[in-house]
């Protein structure tokens, strides 16, 4: 009985957060194939904690931690290749922004090294913490501080030589 309530408890927090975890991994790794494989595995290192997640607390938080640490080893092997694609992905928005824009944005994201970009993504897309950052990528609050500057100058310089080459204004 047990083993049936938290298989349903899984199934359910499963698909109701399934394209939310796609499509923060699609921002770390570029390619919607890639995010749906990412997310499948992050999902199944989760059903294997889920007795112990579910009780200590916020499941939200500790799954997006499993997907940005599996991002990061497998870049750490060289289990992928980049490879530039053309689908944008259905990302909500707060501020009003072109499809050329967000184009833009996605191009530039892909060009930082894979750190800035987990630091990127889970502070500002995510909006998580400095605290719950350094928590899930297993480093200090003042590297999550340093790599969040240094990525977002880095996107800054991607951004403006994209804009300069026109890119995402096709």
């Amino acid at each position: 009985m047990r083993e049936a309530i938290r298989e349903r408890e899984f199934r359910e927090f499963a698909e109701a957060r399934q394209a939310q975890l796609r499509r923060s991994a699609y921002l770390l790794c570029g390619d919607w194939h890639q995010a749906q494989d990412l997310t499948q595995t992050a999902l199944m290192k989760l059903y294997a904690a889920w007795g112990r997640v579910r009780r200590d607390g916020n499941v939200e938080a500790y799954a997006r931690t499993i997907l940005t640490r599996t991002f990061i080893d497998q870049r750490r092997k060289g289990g992928w290749r980049e490879e530039p694609v053309g689908e944008p992905p259905d990302l909500p928005s707060t501020v009003p922004a072109t499809p050329e824009l967000r184009l833009m944005m996605q191009e530039a994201l892909l060009e930082l090294p894979p750190r800035y970009r987990a630091v990127l993504v889970l502070r500002f897309w995510e909006d998580w913490t400095v605290e719950q950052t350094a928590r899930a990528l297993r480093v200090s609050p003042g590297t999550v501080k340093s790599q969040s500057a240094r990525g977002l100058a880095r996107l800054r310089e991607v951004v403006e030589n994209l804009a300069d080459e026109g890119v995402g204004q096709r």
